[in-house]
This record gives structure tokens, C-alpha cells and sequence, in this order.
């Protein structure tokens, strides 16, 4: 880790998920702390990648492309078991058929 000022924060855990972060730590040969932080650097590292990641695909879309390729696809209903299950509260669309 680097120099850079600390926060304190108190943090609950259940007890099952503390005592498998505690036994992972163990595992590694590093605190509790550092594991933890260690394991929410790595979640906000994947979430970010991930983010940029569909940005950058996002931004050579273009408008009606996907209608286009959806106009393609034959009208016929799912495979059994592929359908989209029945809701119950007024105004949620089906999408397409």
C-alpha cells in the first residue's frame, strides 16, 4: 500500500463471512485488514475495467443497428423452457415476439 491517508471505517460483517475472509487472510500469511482491502481494491478494479470496457464498445454504436439485426431473427416463439417468465403488474412489456 502506499503513504496515502487512511480512513477508519467501521465495518459489520456477518460472522460467516468474516470468519471465511479471516481463514483466507490466514491463508495468504496477511491481517484480516489487509486482505479486505486488498479484496475491495480488486472489486472496484473489475467493476472499472468492466465499465470502460463497455463504454468504449457502447461508443461505436450506432442508433438501429440492433433493430436491424433483430428485424432479422425469425418470428417464432422460445425454445421450451427459453421464455420469459409471465409478470404479474400491469404495464410491463413482453418485448419482442
Amino acid at each position: 500500500m502506499t503513504d496515502a491517508p487512511r480512513y477508519k471505517y467501521p465495518l459489520q460483517l456477518p460472522a460467516s463471512l468474516k470468519d471465511t475472509a479471516a481463514r483466507l487472510a490466514e491463508e495468504d500469511g496477511v491481517s484480516l485488514n489487509q486482505w479486505i482491502v486488498a479484496a475491495v481494491a480488486q472489486k472496484i478494479g473489475a467493476v472499472e475495467t468492466a465499465e470502460a470496457f463497455l463504454r468504449e464498445r457502447a461508443a461505436g454504436a450506432v442508433p438501429g443497428d440492433l433493430a436491424r439485426y433483430l428485424d432479422k431473427a425469425p418470428d417464432m416463439p422460445p425454445d421450451p423452457g427459453d421464455e420469459l417468465p409471465r409478470r404479474s403488474w400491469a404495464g410491463q412489456g413482453n418485448g419482442r415476439r
